[in-house]
Formats: C-alpha cells, sequence, structure tokens
C-alpha cells in the first residue's frame, strides 16, 4: 500500500499548488497511476482527508481491490455530477468551493454535465499538466515492469527475424510479432503494430496492407507491448535481401549516426530540444532535413505517449527516471525509409537501454 500512499500524497500537494480545495480526476491513466484502479472508468476525487473512486457497478467490485487507499463509491443512477456533490455537501465542503480539474483531457460535453449537476457557485481551475507530471519520473518498480515489456519486444523481434522471407505480407509480419509478444507474457499491446515495407515504408504511420515483401524492400517495424499495465515501443528497420540502391545503406547509416549520437546526450541535465537538435543536425548535414518531420522521442508509461519528450518544442530538463525513446527517422516519400527506436531510462550519469536489439543493418 505504501505506493499509493505516497502517490496519494503527491496529488495532494496539487491541492496547495494550485490554490484548490478539490481535486477532480478524470484520465484514466492518471487515474490508475494515482489510485491503482485500472479500469479506465470512473474519476478519483481528492480533498482534505478524505479521497474516492466514482465509478459504476461494472467495476465497483475491481476498483475496491485494486484502490486500496481510496472509497469506491458506486455512481448508480445519479451519474457522476450529482455524485460529487452529495459527498462534497456530506463532507462539508462548501457549495462555493474550488475544484481543480483536468482541461487537457475532458471533453466539452462531460464538463458541461458536471458544471450543470454541481453548485453554479463552484469555482472550476484549470490544472493543465499538474496530474500528468506525478508521472514523469518512474520508480523502480515501475522501471522493472518496463524493462520486461521492452524486453518481450527483444524477444519478438529476434523471432520474427527467423521467419521473415520475401512472400510475406505486412499483416502476417503485424500478427506475428503481435502473436510472439502475447505468448511471451504481455497482456496487450501499446499500440497498432506498425509493419511497412518498400514505399510503404516512407509513412512514418502507415498501416500494415497485404503489400508483400519484396527483394531489396526496407521493412520498418515499430512494436510494443503491455506488461503489467506498462508499455514498450521499439521500430527496427531490416533489408529483404539485397539493396535496390546505394542510397537505402547511405539513409540507414545516417539514421543510426544520428540515434547514436542523440543517445549519448541522455543524462540528467540535458535539455529535450537540444538532445533533439543532435539527431536533427545530423539527418540535415547529410541532405535529408525535410524527410524528418516527427520529434525525437516520447516518454513512455502506463501510456505509450507521455512527457516529457524529445522535440523541437519541449524545453524541459531530464531527470533520473524518466523513460524516453530515441526514433529519429528519414523518410523519402513514395521510395522508401527508415527509422531505429530504443526505449532509455535516464540515470543518474547518464541513461540504460532497455532495449536489446542489434542496430546494424539486417538483411533478411
Amino acid at each position: 500500500m505504501g505506493t499509493y500512499e505516497t502517490r496519494l500524497a503527491r496529488a495532494r500537494d496539487i491541492l496547495n499548488e494550485k490554490s484548490i480545495d478539490v481535486l477532480l480526476l478524470t484520465d484514466g491513466y492518471n487515474i490508475h497511476y494515482v489510485t491503482g484502479y485500472a479500469g479506465h472508468e470512473g474519476m478519483a476525487l481528492i480533498f482534505n482527508d478524505q479521497a474516492v473512486v466514482l465509478t459504476d457497478s461494472r467495476y465497483t467490485e475491481a476498483a475496491a481491490k485494486e484502490a486500496p487507499c481510496f472509497t469506491v463509491v458506486d455512481i448508480k443512477s445519479e451519474g457522476y455530477g450529482k455524485t460529487i456533490r452529495r459527498i462534497l455537501a456530506e463532507a462539508g465542503v462548501r457549495e462555493d468551493a474550488s475544484i481543480g480539474f483536468e482541461d487537457r483531457q475532458i471533453s466539452y460535453r462531460q464538463m458541461k454535465r458536471l458544471s450543470e449537476d454541481l453548485s453554479e457557485r463552484t469555482v472550476w481551475v484549470e490544472i493543465g499538466d499538474a496530474a500528468e507530471y506525478l508521472r514523469y519520473l518512474k520508480d523502480p518498480e515501475e522501471i522493472e515492469c518496463l524493462a520486461r515489456a521492452e524486453a518481450i519486444g527483444d524477444e519478438a523481434f529476434a523471432h520474427i527475424l527467423t521467419v521473415l522471407k520475401p512472400g510475406m505480407t505486412e499483416r502476417e509480419v503485424a500478427l506475428a510479432l503481435e502473436v510472439s509478444m502475447r505468448e511471451r507474457g504481455a497482456s496487450g499491446l501499446s499500440f497498432d503494430t506498425i509493419a511497412a515495407s518498400g514505399e510503404n515504408s516512407s509513412m512514418p504511420h502507415a498501416v500494415p496492407t497485404d503489400r508483400v515483401l519484396s527483394e531489396g524492400d526496407f521493412l520498418t517495424m515499430d512494436f510494443g507491448c503491455i506488461y503489467r499495465g506498462y508499455c514498450s515501443d521499439m521500430t527496427r528497420t531490416v533489408l529483404i535481401g539485397k539493396e535496390r540502391e546505394a542510397e537505402q545503406i547511405r539513409v540507414y547509416e545516417t539514421v543510426l549516426r544520428a540515434q547514436k549520437a542523440a543517445l549519448t546526450a541522455i543524462r540528467p541535465g540535458a535539455m529535450t530540444h537540444e538532445v533533439d537538435k543532435i539527431a536533427r543536425d545530423i539527418i540535415a548535414d547529410a541532405g535529408y532535413g525535410d524527410c524528418f518531420g516527427h520529434g525525437l522521442g516520447h516518454s513512455v508509461g502506463l501510456f505509450i505517449h507521455e512527457e516529457p519528450r524529445l522535440s523541437p518544442k519541449c524545453e524541459k530538463e531530464l531527470e533520473p527516471g524518466i523513460v524516453i525513446t530515441c526514433e529519429p527517422g528519414i523518410y523519402l516519400p513514395g521510395r522508401f525509409g527508415v527509422r531505429i527506436e530504443d526505449m532509455v531510462v535516464v540515470t543518474e550519469d547518464g541513461y540504460r537501454n532497455l532495449a536489446g536489439s542489434p542496430k546494424e543493418l539486417i538483411r533478411v
């Protein structure tokens, strides 16, 4: 229970930080992190010395088991707003209390209903990314889960190399990866698996198709799984047989060089946008500056895309405990693309790479 007592205490710190009376969590991942309840259907209410998970009868039993520091309340026919109003009134919280809400997550419709059901005197306060920030730094238990999730990805990649061959379709590759991760203990996928070959590999988020792998194709595989609630993320690009053109090798080596250089810069105190720039400059100097449009990386935890990010737009300082991807890419529309991605944890003196799969160009 100690972990969730600590997380609840940190969540209560937001009350003082934002000068609010009540904290309302509606983001499923934040609720999971703070309470332990993983149902993703419900809300969490935190104030004074009370902490409540609200959900409906489908999830109350599970929530009671998973959220040891919280009282679980069934919203029944009242709905969330009226149940919250009743709970606050019974606790003696005044009607003009300030309630901090997750403005970056809640829908307009959901917010409208809450406003209608609570007192018109309620003061609504946006808390921005305050709740997400609770999840920035991973504790040892979280890192262990993330490491195992990434290791499952390594094992799946090693397996796929034994079965890849010309004539397979992208869909078959994606399915083989997914089955392999499930067989090795994954409870689900972090995201829809990407298996993009030939000209399709020039699309960073391509959807697997019935395209058949052919000699000379690059095949980019971006995949991840969930282990005990935590996600993994890894990308490898392999070559089917012999390259069609020399530029394929030049592009691959440029991406690999950019990734390795960026990784060496990951350490406490490094600025996220500066790490991104290291990889971006190498790619630009090679003549492919316009062919790398996405950020260098993103944090990973209970959700696949968390903050902070390695990006020109993110100016955060890396700290020990941040788990983040490093995934430069070069994409030549209509021709081919290359991306290489590892997931690393920032340590006291640098980083630990959670991915163990080889990155030198593999021909299958």
